[in-house]
């Protein structure tokens, strides 16, 4: 099988590259960073440096599927640069992909299309939508609309929840980060729960999504590692890894919403619209519980998760040593 993948020097995209090119598959990794793609290349890919919104006259390889990893995933920014990426980004892939003769497009969405401020135990992929939370949530529901609207590409929409491990410089970093400068928000006693997942079992779940049947009675899955975390654990097992006092503050959740939102108001008067040090999804997260239901990935795409959040935790700071 020779797979296109998007965002192959990414976090998810350069794992699953590494992954299918370690399982004898042919892989066209599409980047940005010369360095990662050069890297690809030495173990076998074929790779592009190619904007993904602007491809030009690029002319992908003949590909059997492709993998759209690429995304602006950030909790703050312009509205300009969200839609460039991940909605013009994905009309552009789906027209690659047609001109690369592909039969299966899978696409990695997000749970954030999922996100309210109240609990939700157990999310299933057919729930009624809310309105997006912020950006991202917005334009990753419409990358995923185009996605389904394909349907001569076999599409399967993947919403993995909560990636981490080695490589990572978004969920645990910037955890981290938090936890180091200030002591973070303890709101509703500490009792939010998650649902997080090792970047090698999303791969593997990606995997299966390509190896899937055609006409899947289903296109969309959720994908995590299965076990609802406290969040409270989450950061402190981290900030235990990286030798970080955690700290906590309690605080009702009204007034840290109101105070992010707030920050959020006053960042976007200011030049240049910088990120808050807060955001009201930010808040959200350590507030109320987003568990998901992944017994459809189990059922249709013969997919569990393998990997522990402590044996996950253990091999991201084993490879970061």
């Amino acid at each position: 099988m020779q797979v296109l993948v998007t965002g192959a020097t990414g976090f998810l995209g350069g794992a699953l590259s590494r992954r299918l090119l370690s399982g004898g598959e042919h892989v066209v990794a599409v980047g940005r960073d010369a360095a990662k793609l050069a890297a690809l290349r030495a173990s076998g890919a074929v790779v592009f440096s190619v904007d993904l919104a602007a491809p030009g006259d690029f002319t992908p390889p003949p590909c059997d599927a492709v993998v759209h990893c690429a995304a602006l995933s950030a909790p703050w920014g312009a509205r300009a640069a969200f839609e460039r990426a991940n909605v013009l980004a994905t009309e552009q892939v789906l027209s690659l992909a047609r001109r690369a003769g592909a039969r299966r497009f899978v696409h990695i969405s997000t749970p954030s299309v999922y996100f309210r401020f109240r609990d939700q135990i157990g999310v299933r992929e057919d729930a009624a939508l809310p309105q997006p939370v912020n950006l991202y949530a917005e334009t990753k529901r419409r990358a995923e609309q185009l996605t389904l609207r394909a349907a001569d590409l076999d599409p399967i929409v993947l919403r993995p929840r909560g990636l981490y491990g080695a490589g990572d410089s978004a969920l645990l970093p910037r955890l981290l980060r938090a936890a180091a400068d200030r002591p973070l928000p303890l709101m509703n006693g500490g009792r939010a729960e998650t649902d997080l997942t090792h970047v090698d079992d999303v791969v593997s779940a990606t995997i299966a999504a390509l190896r899937a049947p055609p006409d899947l009675p289903q296109r969309i899955f959720n994908v995590s590692g299965g076990a609802p975390l406290r969040i409270r654990d989450v950061v402190e097992a981290a900030g235990a890894r990286a030798g970080i006092d955690v700290r906590w503050r309690k605080a009702p959740v009204s007034v840290v919403l109101s105070y992010a939102r707030a920050m959020e108001a006053a960042c976007r008067l200011a030049p240049g619209a910088p990120e808050p040090p807060i955001t009201a999804y930010g808040a959200g997260l350590f507030a109320f519980t987003q568990t998901l239901d992944i017994s459809a990935a189990a059922r249709l795409l013969h997919w569990r998760p393998q990997i522990s959040f402590e044996a996950g935790l253990a091999r991201t700071f084993a490879a970061a040593a």
